[in-house]
């Protein structure tokens, strides 16, 4: 058993009038969040931001990874107003970027594909000027569902390896290293801006995490994130070891010289966290265009 988090693992509790407006603006349009749903340690710093990750196709998961603390179970809903919901409340907060990710929504022959479309529709539509970058499941691999996302021309597609490939089957279970490693290819091959994350503390090794983002690289994939795991209860994966803020800085300087455009490596780094200024590196609206433009012939 792992003494206490050590100092650097400490978030600030928030206390400022900003993450209360944000709070409201969840609390009116009656929105899921993965900050609150997966117990994210920068919910404070981000809400008190005006900005959070909103996650759409309800807040259970049909999938039972033993490092998440989302909900598992099998799901009673699927709103069909949802996506003009979340387009609502983003426009409310005013975002410039704003981060959709969902739940695994196996129990649907679609993965939840279109709710997932008409939301990143929604969001174009009310808000143009705003980036949406989305976090999505693996659509258990099959492209016609994963199509169905890039089709609606989100201008970042991330898709979380999470872990080294030993760990996929303890960790993941339901998912697969060969088949989001195909998931992270295919959005490339549609010239997308892809992103994706792993998690350190869990059990892997230096040459396994070498692995893991030369395989991601190899995929294409532009932008990193590598944070610190953190158990959500007992009945989850145990964390192996505190890894130290100088060793996420070595695999920052280690994944930029492999040829990652951005990687966000620290203790409290999430997926989203400061995606809005990761995303300052690509011309995202240009090349929204120019998708938009190809898909339509």
């Amino acid at each position: 058993m792992l003494k206490n988090k050590p100092n650097w693992l400490r978030a600030k509790l928030p206390t400022s009038a900003e993450y209360k407006k944000t709070l409201q603006t969840v609390n009116d349009h009656k929105l899921n969040t993965v900050c609150k749903s997966a117990q994210c340690p920068n919910m404070g710093e981000c809400w008190s931001r005006g900005t959070a990750t909103v996650m759409i196709l309800g807040n259970i998961c049909t999938r039972s990874c033993t490092f998440c603390a989302i909900q598992t179970g099998r799901p009673t809903e699927l709103d069909i107003g949802e996506p003009a919901r979340v387009a609502d409340s983003i426009a409310k907060m005013n975002l410039k970027h704003a981060v959709i990710t969902s739940v695994a929504r196996d129990d649907l022959k679609d993965g939840g594909a279109n709710i997932w479309a008409n939301t990143i529709r929604a969001i174009h539509h009310r808000m143009p000027e705003c980036a949406v970058e989305v976090l999505t499941a693996d659509f258990r691999g099959q492209q016609e569902y994963l199509d169905i996302v890039l089709d609606a021309c989100p201008d970042i597609f991330n898709h979380n390896l999470e872990t080294v490939e030993r760990l996929q089957r303890p960790i993941r279970k339901t998912a697969r290293y060969d088949r989001s490693l195909w998931v992270l290819k295919h959005a490339k091959s549609r010239n997308f801006i892809t992103k994706s994350g792993i998690m350190l503390g869990i059990g892997e090794s230096d040459p396994e995490i070498e692995d893991v983002l030369y395989s991601m690289r190899d995929v294409g994939v532009d932008i990193l994130t590598i944070g610190q795991y953190l158990q959500p209860s007992p009945k989850h994966e145990p964390v192996d070891r505190w890894v130290t803020p100088e060793e996420f800085i070595k695999w920052k300087e280690f994944a930029l010289g492999i040829g990652y455009g951005v990687c966000e490596s620290g203790s409290l780094i999430r997926s989203s966290y400061h995606a809005e200024e990761q995303s300052e590196k690509f011309d995202v609206h240009n090349r929204r265009k120019k998708l938009l433009s190809s898909i339509k012939r």
